[in-house]
């Protein structure tokens, strides 16, 4: 005996919209991942920290990646930043930028 709604196109349109579009009861709870990076490392013209390579955090907020990049921009360190994918609108901080973006006195 077959399952009457599987014959049924409406039925299945309905149960695949349902499925595919409402957010399941299981995933309520679950965290929003990070959406925030910032790649940093020491400056290509300090000898000193020849060993060391560039590193990248990952951040929930904007903000909570604005004062990391403050951090690494107070030890001289050159930084990057933006929103990871599939985050919407995509936003990239170059080096040139950062400073101003992360200073909130500076206008960021």
């Amino acid at each position: 005996m077959s399952d009457v709604t599987t014959r049924n196109p409406r039925t299945i349109q309905l149960r695949l919209r349902s499925e595919t579009f409402l957010r399941h009861p299981r995933y309520v709870g679950m965290k929003q991942g990070d959406i925030w990076y910032v790649t940093f490392g020491p400056d290509k013209t300090d000898e000193t920290a020849e060993s060391m390579a560039r590193s990248t955090r990952t951040f929930k907020s904007e903000i909570d990646a604005k004062l990391f990049a403050m951090q690494i921009l107070s030890k001289g360190w050159s930084a990057s930043a933006g929103t990871l994918n599939p985050h919407q609108p995509k936003q990239v901080v170059g080096p040139a930028q950062i400073e101003r973006w992360a200073d909130p006195g500076l206008g960021g």
